[in-house]
């Protein structure tokens, strides 16, 4: 349901926590890049301290704001602006592809709404298999991106890591204390970078199929690996039979590269 952006800004738990540092806006507008020839598409700009910059940096700038005072506030604000365009509407459904030139793609950036960051990511993900997105700049909250980051074998690698790095190259860029927003939120954010190069050809495996390897991969974190595929349907012989050399048969799934998640997913799907 839609609300007065009065509303919004007293009930931050909805993701309405809006950028002020001046400095960290220039920084997230920075690290996209030489946009002068690209389409960006904006999640979320709010009242547009990031849109300022990018009007007059992109090619074409797409601004996607869910709410409707905010939206109605960026369209005046830009009416006499033909390369923005302020789109009404939820980015969850919204096809990134109307905005791409043929046979092109488009560059994201945005604060995402931490109840939802997971979800906007998926809806990325899913885009980049299509080729649609380039390279996104976003601001999640700092705990997510340490996790979206994780590297095989520390504590906060698991679903959301592999998942993230089947699809993109990930840089941590900075982090931001309560005090760069208002309201302050009660955590800290972190600005990532995502260089869309889906790798699921190089690995010989499908999108849709090693997805839901994953997830079963990962299904309870205390598992072991071979416990979590079993309950996850395959059978003790299949897993003996493709489980990749030099792999512990006790490791966890959380320890595994994807490189050796793969080799043991293509083992199974000739078995």
């Amino acid at each position: 349901m839609l609300m007065e952006v009065n509303k919004m800004m007293k009930k931050p738990k909805l993701g309405q926590n809006f950028l002020v540092d001046d400095q960290a806006r220039y920084r997230i507008a920075d690290a996209l890049g030489d946009v002068r020839e690209r389409t960006v598409v904006e999640i979320g700009p709010g009242h547009g301290a990031i849109t300022e910059i990018l009007a007059g940096r992109a090619k074409r700038l797409v601004a996607v704001e869910l709410d409707r005072a905010l939206a109605a506030e960026l369209r005046f604000r830009y009416r006499e602006q033909a390369q923005v365009e302020v789109v009404e509407g939820d980015i969850l459904r919204t096809d990134l592809r109307q905005f791409a030139e043929a046979g092109g793609s488009v560059d994201v950036v945005g604060n995402l709404p931490y109840y939802i960051t997971s979800d906007i990511l998926l809806h990325l993900f899913g885009a980049a298999v299509a080729g649609t997105v380039g390279r996104a700049v976003l601001m999640m909250q700092r705990e997510v991106a340490d996790r979206v980051a994780a590297a095989p074998g520390v504590k906060e690698y698991g679903l959301l890591s592999a998942t993230t790095q089947m699809y993109a190259e990930v840089e941590e860029m900075f982090t931001l204390g309560p005090e760069a927003f208002s309201p302050p939120p009660d955590v800290h954010s972190t600005v990532i970078r995502l260089h869309f190069r889906p790798r699921f050809g190089e690995l010989g495996v499908d999108a849709a199929g090693f997805d839901q390897f994953l997830r079963k991969s990962f299904a309870q974190k205390r598992k072991t690996l071979q416990n979590n595929l079993r309950n996850g349907g395959y059978g003790a012989e299949a897993l003996a039979a493709a489980w990749p050399v030099g792999l512990e048969a006790q490791v966890r799934a959380e320890q595994v590269g994807l490189e050796a998640m793969a080799a043991l997913y293509r083992g199974l799907r000739v078995e």
